[in-house]
């Protein structure tokens, strides 16, 4: 998070290379009486924490932020002792740890561990997790240092860092889509940080620096949108494309607190105005290029945090050339950027075909409206996407039944084009060693499915932060048939079965199944 401080460099706010400022309070420890330094109300550090510690709250009772309370103190707690104890060393005073506290809640706003428990607000699940990346973001302000200041954001080079070297199956970037606005809790969140935001900004004289980066990351990513570029994200059933991908990021309530509280660090940009209007619109412009090939919610997230730090290493080169007429050579950068960028995205992200009306009348499988199996929607879906019931859940059934029997018929006729068109993922591996094993013995086993009920449940991934997906658990009757080379049936087995079929529209508009789950896997 961005070290909002308007105070002249001091040990509370850099680290600690001066004296800081007059104490207003001493306490006593025998004959040694030890300075404190409270913090003052007009100081901005305390606004921005306001805003973030609101963010936090409304996490916490409105938008289910996967996120826990003894995480959220495990970070900010860390980088508070530490900046105690560093500060206490250098100056023998107890100064309030405000810029430190900072850089803790914004590791703990971003951060998120894949395995914490869902819903439990009071876990300490890998609590040592937050501590680690928050004690790694503080300690850049200590080690990474260039004319008494620290280089890059304490928090977004240690997030980074983070995300590279855990992976995204022990960490995870917060998502860019929170909550629907009906959503009494999401309209607040949006109001804090922009209001929050823009007076914090205007008072820190970076407003233009905002402005520059969204309207730079807006253009470009509009760009990259429009080339075909898709990626998936744990909160959509289907790739994000198009509109629906430009409107999920450059309005997103994780990119605004990007554009107010991480990038306008006044401690991390340049020094005049004109350079900083630059700073913030190559800030957007190495965002788009590096999010552009990326295919996932965790790749586009990391990289956008990516792009200030490289920027942040480059800010010295930016500053020495602010007096040498760069002005068009940084807007032709820009853009230059964010068409390689284009090209990247258009290039290395695509893949998303629509469905196809052939496969349904390919498939043998009917089912009459009057013999349609149970269905019963979870109420969560209902909440996700209220258009999953009544004939929206029906239409999903009838394709989950005709992509099971097509199954069928793409193993008995070898027909590798028909796997592919149904199904996808962990599924379409699965069907494709059945295919060669079939190939390879001439024996082919194929499984025909009577469904009596189907409970439609939410399947939210772990890690990697991946496409959403329904969970059809589905009861009733499996018969498992076996063919020899001559198409002759061997053998035909009937059993009850209970099992989750994980269907998602991973390729666009065709619900496909992804994976065959245990039944309890959907809760």
């Amino acid at each position: 998070m961005a070290q909002a401080v308007v105070a002249p460099r001091d040990a509370f706010g850099t680290g600690g290379l001066v004296a800081p400022p007059p104490p207003t309070h001493a306490i006593s420890l025998g004959a040694t009486r030890i300075p404190v330094v409270l913090p003052r109300l007009a100081d901005s550090r305390l606004h921005v924490a306001a805003v973030v510690v609101t963010l936090h709250t409304l996490g916490q009772v409105g938008l289910g932020f996967h996120v826990s309370v003894p995480q959220i103190l495990a970070a900010i707690l860390t980088c508070a002792v530490i900046q105690v104890a560093v500060t206490f060393r250098r100056t023998g005073a107890l100064v309030w740890p405000a810029s430190a506290m900072l850089t803790g809640s914004g590791v703990a706003l971003i951060l998120r561990v894949p395995s914490t428990p869902v819903g439990d607000h009071w876990t300490f699940h890998r609590w040592w997790v937050f501590a680690g990346v928050a004690a790694l973001s503080l300690a850049t302000k200590f080690v990474v240092r260039r004319d008494g200041t620290h280089v890059f954001n304490p928090s977004n080079l240690g997030l980074v860092a983070a995300f590279l070297a855990l992976g995204s199956m022990r960490a995870e970037p917060l998502d860019f889509w929170w909550a629907p606005l009906s959503n009494p809790a999401m309209v607040a969140a949006y109001g804090v940080i922009l209001v929050g935001g823009t007076l914090i900004t205007a008072r820190l004289g970076l407003l233009a620096t905002a402005a520059a980066f969204w309207a730079t990351f807006a253009a470009g990513w509009a760009v990259v949108a429009a080339s075909g570029h898709c990626f998936t994200a744990r909160w959509a059933f289907a790739p994000v494309c198009g509109v629906d991908q430009w409107r999920a990021v450059v309005v997103s309530p994780e990119l605004l607190i990007f554009l107010f509280f991480m990038i306008t660090d006044p401690r991390t940009v340049p020094a005049d105005r004109a350079s900083r209007v630059r700073f913030g619109a190559l800030v957007a412009a190495v965002a788009v290029l590096l999010m552009a090939p990326q295919s996932t919610e965790f790749g586009t997230k990391v990289a956008l945090l990516a792009g200030l730090t490289v920027m942040s290493a480059a800010r010295p080169l930016l500053e020495r050339r602010a007096t040498r007429g760069w002005r068009t050579p940084a807007v032709a950068a820009a853009a230059a950027l964010v068409a390689v960028g284009a090209w990247a995205g258009g290039s290395a992200a695509r893949g998303v075909v629509a469905d196809d009306p052939e496969l349904a009348a390919r498939s043998v499988q009917r089912i009459d409206p009057a013999t349609f199996p149970e269905i019963v929607v979870d109420r969560g879906v209902l909440d996700w996407n209220h258009e999953i019931s009544g004939a929206g859940a029906r239409a999903i059934v009838l394709t989950l039944a005709e992509n099971l029997d097509l199954e069928s018929r793409a193993l008995l006729e070898r027909d590798p084009a028909l796997l592919e068109a149904i199904a996808h993922g962990d599924r379409l591996d699965d069907l494709r060693a059945r295919l060669r094993a079939a190939e390879a013995t001439g024996t082919t086993t194929v499984q025909r499915h009577d469904i009596d009920r189907i409970r439609v449940a939410l399947l939210v991934p772990f890690g990697r932060q991946d496409g959403l997906s329904l969970g059809m658990v589905s009861t009733g009757t499996r018969t498992t048939e076996t063919y020899g080379p001559d198409g002759a049936i061997l053998r035909s087995e009937s059993a009850p079965f209970e099992t989750t079929f994980a269907m998602r529209r991973a390729t666009g508009a065709r619900w496909m199944i992804v994976a065959e789950l245990p039944a309890d896997a959907a809760g």
